[in-house]
């Protein structure tokens, strides 16, 4: 069953995205009482549709989940080459990503002008939207962006930094020693790897630089990587 997420609730009735009414009677061929769920709020609805020939309408049936809330895990990610980062936003919501924060990264290869920046935004919504909804999560990660590394210092929580210079202290060591976190902030260095001063700023900031093992991973592959791993140590 197709799930959406509402912009709105009116009495028994949801109001969706143009772009999602737009799928529904058009992609899927929507007919009168059809069967979707619908997200608003964290609860999960089956409704049908009404009024399909005349002004669409979707109504509420029932209330089939309340969402719990979700463990809050943060990618820190460079800015990349578009497919790369269109997988990241896509698998990372798949598995569980509760937020992206965007930086400039000293050795980064993609640089991003401030003033197109919403319309990538924009973009990168709709693309953690219906990973969203494919995957059937009951919330979609925010997306915002950084202009320095310092203001990661404002994040709450256990925040780590993956390291290619960390040898000792491995992130199943780290993770296993944070069990009862809520909260999870995970810093990626971009395609060169994280500059040295950027990675002991980070530790100022109380980022606790953490090994992935002896591979050495390609950049999109990283954030896959940590999170399954927090879904294998966190998983209810």
């Amino acid at each position: 069953m197709q799930r959406y997420f509402a912009q709105k609730r009116e009495g028994n009735t949801f109001l969706l995205k143009e772009e999602d009414y737009y799928h529904i009677f058009r992609v899927m061929r929507g007919k009168e009482l059809d069967e979707i769920e619908v997200v608003f709020e964290n609860c999960v609805y089956l409704c049908v549709l009404k009024q399909v020939s005349t002004t669409p309408k979707i109504e509420i049936v029932r209330t089939l989940e309340v969402g719990k809330k979700e463990r809050e895990m943060i990618l820190c990610i460079p800015y990349l080459k578009e497919t790369k980062l269109d997988f990241i936003l896509q698998k990372g919501t798949e598995m569980g990503a509760t937020k992206f924060i965007f930086y400039p990264a000293k050795y980064g290869v993609v640089k991003i002008e401030a003033s197109k920046l919403p319309k990538k935004i924009e973009r990168w919504s709709r693309i953690v939207k219906e990973a969203s909804e494919q995957s059937k999560r009951t919330i979609i990660p925010s997306i915002t962006t950084i202009s320095h590394l310092e203001q990661l210092s404002e994040q709450k929580g256990v925040k780590l930094v993956c390291s290619t210079r960390e040898k000792q202290k491995t992130l199943k060591m780290f993770l296993q020693s944070h069990l009862n976190c809520d909260t999870l902030v995970v810093v990626i260095g971009p395609e060169g790897g994280l500059d040295q001063g950027e990675e002991e700023q980070l530790n100022r900031m109380g980022f606790s630089s953490v090994s992935l093992g002896k591979r050495i991973l390609r950049v999109e592959s990283v954030p896959l990587f940590v999170l399954s791993c927090l879904n294998y140590e966190f998983m209810e």
